[in-house]
């Protein structure tokens, strides 16, 4: 494919003077990785003169701070939040945000943590292959016959939000609700939003919390098979139970970090398949290659672009002095297209012996819990829509799809695809 408007803004971007550049850029965010190529290159710690935070960019300097924990903490609000956004839900009639999955540190994290590793264990997901095929056929039935689909509103959402609330023991019937609840926690984080859009998702945040609140006391009286249910009975190193901030901390995550990722990452797939066709014929040819295409898409353009931490101390990385109370970004998504780690990082080859080595779940304490369920999602659906669906293509005027603007998260606004019923 000939290079689009996008890559080419991008292109221009990483061509400005390192004084300029900054990942707040909306032509960085839309086509980041030449940004990123640059950087590992010329700057691979690199203060982003507009966010103001440290970018660090290569796949070694971000492994070696995301093992040191007591240096580099997770817990990241106080440092990145102005104070007027620190406590906005509580001013919306709302519970306080407290730190558990993403956001604690050692050796707290590890009791918010285990509870969920029992509901995502290797066992449980193994088991989910009927059940998660179930879903993906019977989204495609609703659109296979009309030969066309809007595929991330017609499956890549509703795909994921239908399994993580079916573990959550939620109705199905709430999916636009959780939806939303969803959408504000991607707009709190995307470092992009306007004061409007910050109240709104405040708001909305508020919505979840009572929502889920009432949910937890329902549990709590009848306990049920599901993972909320784990959490009301999971005991905290001082053997009472989590409070319901805490629980509701746990279940925001979840909610959105179960679905938003998992879209993207569908979404990204499939336009990546049809955007290199010989790599789709490889994979039409040898279907044994699925799990792999998995992990390519993982690393070639993961759904999370990267993650926060804050410096305890005063420090250095890769010989960079990084003063105490300064935010670091671990850019994942750089990372995974590190030259050093993967040879032609740039090429996107489904065959890649080395693709299960890439970022984008994270690595160390905060390894992404939902790993290998994503994974398995991911299968089943290059599997059925490569077999359900021939002759993919995009929609003709929908050539060049876009994403969201985030600077954490990576995904597209739409995705036009056309084909023929198998």
């Amino acid at each position: 494919m000939s290079i689009t408007e996008a890559e080419e803004k991008g292109r221009l971007a990483a061509q400005k003077p390192l004084d300029q550049t900054t990942l707040v850029d909306l032509d960085v965010i839309e086509c980041p990785y030449h940004t990123y190529s640059k950087l590992r290159e010329e700057a691979p710690v690199f203060k982003d003169p507009i966010a103001g935070f440290y970018i660090v960019s290569c796949y070694s300097d971000l492994m070696k701070v995301i093992k040191d924990t007591a240096t580099f903490s997770s817990d990241v609000a106080d440092a990145i939040l102005p104070p007027g956004e620190r406590n906005r839900a509580e001013e919306f009639g709302g519970y306080p945000s407290v730190p558990t999955l993403i956001t604690a540190d050692p050796p707290k994290h590890k009791y918010y943590r285990n509870p969920i590793n029992k509901v995502f264990s290797a066992a449980r997901v193994d088991q989910m292959d009927a059940y998660v095929q179930q879903i993906a056929n019977t989204l495609i039935d609703d659109f296979i016959k009309d030969g066309h689909c809007e595929f991330v509103a017609q499956y890549t959402i509703p795909m994921p939000l239908l399994i993580i609330a079916d573990q959550l023991g939620v109705p199905r019937s709430d999916l636009p609700l959780f939806k939303e609840f969803s959408d504000a926690l991607t707009t709190q984080v995307s470092g992009v939003a306007n004061r409007e859009q910050r109240i709104w998702a405040a708001k909305k945040n508020v919505e979840f919390q009572r929502y889920f609140a009432e949910v937890i006391e329902k549990k709590r009286a009848n306990p049920t098979d599901d993972i909320i249910s784990d959490l009301v009975r999971a005991q905290m190193e001082n053997g009472e139970p989590m409070s319901v901030p805490e629980l509701l901390s746990v279940l925001n995550i979840l909610l959105a970090a179960g679905n938003e990722t998992t879209t993207n990452s569908i979404s990204k797939g499939i336009l990546l398949l049809i955007q290199n066709p010989d790599q789709m014929q490889l994979v039409l040819d040898d279907m044994s290659l699925v799990e792999n295409l998995t992990e390519e898409v993982l690393r070639f353009d993961g759904p999370v672009q990267g993650l926060m931490r804050v410096v305890t101390c005063d420090t250095q990385i890769a010989g960079t002095p990084i003063p105490k109370g300064a935010v670091i970004m671990l850019r994942y998504a750089s990372a995974n297209r590190d030259e050093t780690q993967f040879s032609d990082s740039g090429k996107f080859d489904v065959r890649r012996k080395n693709a299960a080595s890439h970022l984008a779940f994270g690595q160390g304490i905060h390894f992404c819990l939902g790993a290998m369920l994503a994974r398995k999602e991911m299968n089943v659906t290059f599997r059925t829509v490569l077999t359900r669906m021939k002759n993919l293509r995009l929609t003709p005027g929908h050539e060049i799809p876009h994403h969201e603007p985030s600077i954490v998260l990576r995904g597209l606004k739409e995705l036009h695809i056309s084909f023929d019923p198998a």
